[in-house]
């Protein structure tokens, strides 16, 4: 990979060489811009010279200032008002009058293959800027779109490079890839975490099934198109946006100090019938934090550097990044280089080639997955090292069980590194002919390798931590996805009738290996040249595998305008899949239909002063799911040691199928219908989106649990099971304006609410039961069943604490221990089992909303953002999942029972037992957030300065990420993903934090 990357800058290098720009004698340019009604003057006024990014703003009096080549032209840009250029022509001064316009309705926005005016969609595309992006200070350019589009759901996950879920108008499916499809400059990718957001131009969320049917097969969870920066006609202009600063958890959970923890373990002891552990508690003083010796304040850099420009022949695109990120737990880092180049080509008055080619590299120092559950468990009386430099061992403490660990040692041993390589872009060509078609041919690729090195040495830090054999475990997984597309497009306007017809074919292959490596005996080296082959022959293994799969389609779309009045629009696409060969619904159809009605174009409308637009919209369409895996009616086999068949008296080795599989698999497909209303007040500066939707998903693909007497390995069995059902209701409005005094301000709101239910399942199918990770004794604590939510929270409802055993020899729960929770039996019968579980919360968020603001006044600007959830719930199950004398939170141990009147809301010690440790509603939290997402503070230095210094740009700025945090949860952060019928369900997740950075932006 280090090759490549040489090369690709050799490349680059290269091909700016060879640009010959002619870089006309800079003069100053002066002059006023005014309103060309009333003739005041216009303050903050942007002045670009046309191709570049170069540029400045007018004063409070509407004066400006700029240094631009004789032969430049100059582009005037003010919110409410049509954009002006100007000619320079070696003139010193230029006035400019501007005209009020609707500009907004003219904004381009990006769809399936092509772009659309934002007055001709009838669907429902939200569009955030790349800019917007940039400002947050985060490594993947989803998390940054958190809070800002109503109906997307964005759940971070705190680990240094992580790629955060997002989920579109709620859960649709539980089996296979639940994932967005993101659609990058025309190449299809699961996640784009190799992007920098720096290289980001737009980004397109399609949420409707009249938007996403375009892409057919894999746009049931929703659609993001991603435009990256291409090159402009300019003079070269060469940009720096770096920045550095530090991560620090927020919301630290408060554990239970060693003086509390060993008086709580002593009650422990006692609840089981056994002496008190530890004869004097206070003596224990304040112990070991051990959550102040594992994080750390992380230091975070990002720097990338783009060179832009170009001629009307060819333009390019060039840029280099890096990040370095530490991870809050010390031992923890993420370092990622990114290179990207564009050029494009206008060969032929008619024909424009190009092309993209980004390379990714990624190395982190990871760390044990189990960490956090140790630091939650940890006992304080254990130090960190004794006096002699040995590690605190537990045992010498007598604990046992769970707590058998001194979580420095995991730290300090755990050695696994992980390296990431990656390739991708594209190459395409477009023809223009006969007027009004366009051809366009596109190829793209998705290339990458990925490995991970774990090594553990052989060591004896503790009795309970120690190997006394090395081991050496190598994972290497590769990906070798290509795309082809060809589309044809006819656009033509005549008379009142603007139509454009697109016809299109892709071709996909998506191939995947893997092999899996594992040596004994491998000698420790300190330059960390660590080998398979240096282990015990004997004792090596590989294992590998990999999938592959195709698809070919067929699509068309028509969109249609009267007048700008009356809109169409009708897509259909066609998809054929490998996954259901044999055995399954190859091929599927996915149709839609959207309409919409100008209002404000009507000449009813023409005479009124309050509505300056109006748009009533409405659509319905199909997509699909082929998330799947191969083959999912192919009946397959394995073999296994424990396995014996009997042929003739003499033993075999035998065979088992490994699961039921389906005859025929049916395509799972989302039905949608929307419906919404577009309009703008206030001369434009005013706008709302608002509607509603109904989202279906019919024959959804999952497993279901079978009877194991029937021989199967996995005991379930694949097939299209239930329909979901997603409905709700978006609203989003923006406030943009500037006063005379040249403050200029934009204040944008969004909130989204989806109810998400199973509205029918097969007859007699049983419910889905899920939710055991990180739940004691193995539990189960989700139900999926029919006129539910999916993966709602299930168990037992708590009435109390038993204060006595009175009060147990009088409930229906004879075995409990005064301490216990207090279950209600639900249906009277005198007996707390399963039949007395209800439902206990909903995982999946019933509102999301954002606020979104940005202020500029003379050379300074602000942007703050507000994000939050509510009407979620979150299950807490770090406080039950014990195995021995883990520790407990200050939370509990300061409200638990501990003896008669003491408590009637927490438990006793005894947490963990078998039956307060069942699934109940004391563990279901209120999951609902309200946070500053993200603060902004800039300043640009004066354009007369910027001239002097020959510099088109230098803006400094500060700002902070997760700074304030509002929540009533007892974990580190309600913010909990999973899968579908897993999730909202805290087994120590990693913890959030806060993010403060110190930046620099310099254009020249």
């Amino acid at each position: 990979m280090k090759r490549i990357f040489t090369r690709l800058s050799v490349l680059a290098a290269f091909c700016l060489l060879m640009i010959n720009v002619a870089i006309a004698q800079n003069i100053t340019v002066k002059g006023k811009v005014l309103d060309g009604g009333d003739k005041t003057s216009l303050p903050g006024v942007t002045i670009l010279i046309k191709g570049t990014q170069n540029g400045t703003q007018t004063d409070a009096n509407g004066n400006y200032s700029i240094s631009a080549p004789a032969n430049a032209t100059l582009v005037f840009n003010f919110v409410g008002y049509t954009a002006q250029e100007q000619a320079v022509a070696n003139r010193t001064t230029i006035n400019v009058s501007l005209v009020s316009s609707s500009q907004q309705l003219e904004q381009v926005v990006v769809v399936g293959y092509g772009t659309q005016r934002k007055i001709d969609v009838t669907g429902s595309v939200a569009t955030v800027k790349g800019e917007d992006i940039s400002k947050q200070a985060s490594v993947n350019p989803v998390s940054a779109l958190q809070g800002k589009v109503a109906g997307v759901s964005i759940t971070n996950n705190g680990a240094p490079g992580s790629s955060p879920q997002i989920t579109i108008r709620g859960t649709g499916t539980v089996y296979g890839n639940t994932g967005v499809l993101y659609v990058v400059d025309g190449v299809w990718y699961d996640d784009i975490s190799f992007l920098n957001p720096a290289d980001i131009e737009n980004l397109s969320i399609l949420k409707d099934a009249s938007s996403q049917s375009i892409y057919g097969i894999r746009a049931a969870n929703g659609v993001v198109l991603v435009t990256t920066k291409r090159g402009k006609i300019g003079e070269p202009s060469i940009a720096y946006n770096g920045s550095i600063g530090y991560k620090a958890v927020t919301n630290q959970v408060e554990m239970a100090n060693a003086t509390e923890y060993a008086t709580i373990i002593n009650e422990l002891s006692a609840s089981n019938g056994a002496n008190p552990l530890f004869t004097n508690p206070s003596s224990f003083g304040t112990g070991t934090n051990w959550y102040n010796q594992a994080f750390r304040n992380a230091l975070q850099t990002n720097h990338q550097i783009s060179v832009n420009g170009g001629t009307e022949k060819t333009t390019y695109n060039f840029s280099l990044g890096y990040t370095n990120e530490d991870g809050i737990v010390k031992t923890q880092n993420y370092k990622r280089y990114t290179a990207k180049l564009s050029n494009d080509f206008q060969v032929l008055k008619p024909l424009k080639i190009g092309y993209t080619v980004s390379g990714t590299a990624i190395n982190t120092n990871d760390i044990n997955d189990g960490i956090f559950r140790q630091l939650y468990t940890a006992g304080p009386v254990v130090p960190v090292y004794y006096a002699d430099g040995t590690y605190g061992d537990a045992n010498d403490f007598s604990l046992g069980g769970g707590n058998n660990f001194n979580p420095q040692v995991t730290l300090d041993y755990f050695n696994q590194k992980s390296k990431n390589y990656r390739m991708n872009g594209n190459v395409y060509a477009e023809l223009t002919f006969a007027k009004n078609f366009t051809f366009k041919t596109s190829a793209g690729g998705d290339f990458g390798q990925n490995e991970v090195r774990a090594y553990t040495p052989i060591y004896a830090a503790t009795q309970g931590q120690r190997t006394t054999q090395s081991t050496l475990e190598i994972k290497r997984s590769e990906t070798r996805n290509w795309i082809l597309e060809n589309t044809l497009t006819y656009k033509n306007t005549f008379g009142n009738h603007n139509i454009t017809a697109l016809l299109g074919t892709t071709a996909q292959r998506r191939k995947s290996y893997f092999i899996n490596s594992k040596a004994f005996d491998v000698p420790y080296s300190s330059d960390g040249d660590l080998y398979l082959a240096l282990g015990t022959a004997a004792t090596r293994t590989v294992v590998d595998g990999g999938t592959l799969s195709t698809s070919a389609s067929y699509f068309g779309r028509v969109n249609y305008s009267y007048k700008d009045k009356y809109l169409l629009n009708a897509t259909i696409r066609r998809d054929g899949a490998s996954q259901f060969f044999g055995g399954g619904d190859l091929w599927g159809n996915f149709p839609a239909v959207g309409a919409g009605w100008v209002i404000s174009n009507e000449d009813f409308m023409k005479d009124q002063k309050v509505v300056n637009y109006l748009k009533l919209k409405g659509s319905w369409g199909k997509v699909g799911n082929a998330g799947v895996p191969i083959n999912p009616t192919t009946l397959t086999v394995f073999q296994g040691g424990d396995l014996v068949a009997f042929f003739n008296g003499v033993g075999y080795t035998g065979a088992n199928i490994n699961s039921l599989v389906p005859s025929f698999l049916n395509w799972e497909r989302t039905t949608g219908t929307d419906l919404g209303i577009e309009a703008r007040f206030l001369d434009n500066r005013l706008s709302i989106e608002t509607g509603i939707y109904n989202k279906k998903t019919e024959q959804a693909i999952f497993e279901i649990p079978v009877l194991s007497s029937i021989g199967t390995a996995t005991g379930s069995l694949i097939g299209n099971q239930a329909d979901f059902q997603n409905r709700g209701f978006e609203f989003l409005a923006t406030f943009t304006d500037k006063t005379k005094s040249g403050f200029g301000y934009s204040i944008s709101g969004n909130i989204g609410i989806n109810n998400n239910k199973v509205i029918s399942v097969v007859t007699g199918l049983n419910p889905i039961y899920a939710g055991g990770a990180g739940i004691a004794n193995g539990a189960l604590a989700t139900r999926t069943i029919q006129g539910g939510a999916i993966g709602e929270f299930f168990g037992y409802d708590v009435a109390g604490i038993f204060q006595n055993t009175a009060e147990v020899a009088a409930s229906a729960q004879k075995t409990a221990k005064p301490g216990d929770f207090r279950y209600t039996d639900q249906n009277g019968d005198g007996i707390i089992d399963g039949k007395d579980r209800i439902v206990l919360g909903n995982p999946n968020p019933k509102f999301s909303y954002g606020l979104n603001t940005s202020f500029n006044y003379k050379n300074f600007d602000m942007s703050l953002d507000i994000q939050g959830v509510a009407g979620v719930d979150v299950f807490n199950a770090n406080v039950a999942y014990r195995f021995g004398n883990e520790n407990f939170s200050k939370d509990f141990y300061d409200n638990r029972w501990h003896g008669a009147g003491t408590s009637t809301t927490y438990p006793s010690a005894a947490v963990g037992s078998t039956a307060n440790a069942a699934p109940n509603s004391f563990y279901v939290e209120d999951g609902s957030y309200i946070r500053l997402r993200n603060i902004q503070l800039g300043y640009a230095l004066p354009s007369m300065l910027m001239s002097k210094w020959k510099m088109q740009r230098i803006r400094v700025f500060v700002d902070a990420q997760n700074a304030v945090n509002l929540f009533g949860y007892k974990g580190f952060t309600p913010e909990i993903g999973g899968s579908p019928t897993n999730a909202g369900i805290d087994a120590s997740v990693y913890p959030l934090s806060a993010t403060y950075r110190l930046g620099l932006q310099v254009t020249f």
